[in-house]
């Protein structure tokens, strides 16, 4: 597909406002709705189809709208898969960052045990949304950069969120290598090869992850209390 006119954006539903300031509750409703369908249509075709095989048609026809108006929107093939990752991972449209989310503050409640399955089973949900689609960005990180660079920010956040959540569930900062060890373990991969490698229940992976988790808090503080 070639350049995005002036014209063309004009044209969008999802086009902004005039800049006189007229404000149209109902157009902008309507362009939330309209971005929202194209996201749910990527998500669906990147994770049943990978990268390589969805085409931005594909998604405008699914989504019941136009190239034009997702190019308009999107900017590219690779923005959108940017849009449909933040959007799988996040679950909603709310652009705050995961570590800054009220779920994080669960974390703090209860004895330890309880703690660590609020923080897995918070983990556990965003890889039951993500895990399909990141395939999709891993294939497309092999050629595409943007895609490569937001595969290692993926990888960076995930780090972030852990550091965040051990330190509510510790009440304190967690020693580096406690977070290393949760993050390992903790991870789309071993949560993938539990699932859909050996065909676990969530629940079943999900309670292991819970138990292997505070094994490795118990042997990590009681490493650090010994030296």
């Amino acid at each position: 597909m070639g350049e995005v006119t002036a014209e063309d954006r004009s044209k969008s539903p999802l086009a902004q406002e005039p800049r006189g300031g007229y404000h149209s509750p109902l157009r902008a409703r309507q362009a939330a709705e309209t971005r929202r369908a194209i996201v749910d249509a990527a998500i669906t075709l990147f994770r049943d189809r990978g990268w390589a095989a969805t085409t931005v048609p594909m998604v405008a026809a699914e989504a019941g709208t136009a190239v034009d108006t997702i190019y308009s929107a999107f900017g590219s093939k690779s923005g959108l898969l940017m849009a449909a990752i933040d959007l799988a991972i996040a679950g909603d449209d709310d652009p705050t960052a995961m570590v800054d989310r009220p779920e994080l503050a669960r974390f703090a409640k209860g004895r330890r045990i309880e703690r660590l399955r609020t923080g897995v089973h918070f983990t556990v949900g965003v890889y039951e949304r993500s895990v399909p689609i990141l395939k999709a960005l891993q294939e497309a990180a092999a050629s595409d950069e943007a895609a490569h660079a937001r595969l290692a920010k993926y990888d960076d956040d995930r780090r972030n969120v852990m550091i965040a959540g051990l330190a509510l569930i510790l009440g304190r900062p967690a020693p580096e290598d406690l977070v290393d060890a949760i993050w390992v373990l903790v991870s789309p991969e071993v949560f993938t090869m539990l699932t859909e490698g050996r065909g676990w229940a969530v629940a079943d992976a999900e309670d292991w992850l819970v138990q292997m988790s505070n094994a490795a808090v118990d042997n990590c503080l009681s490493l650090k209390q010994r030296t």
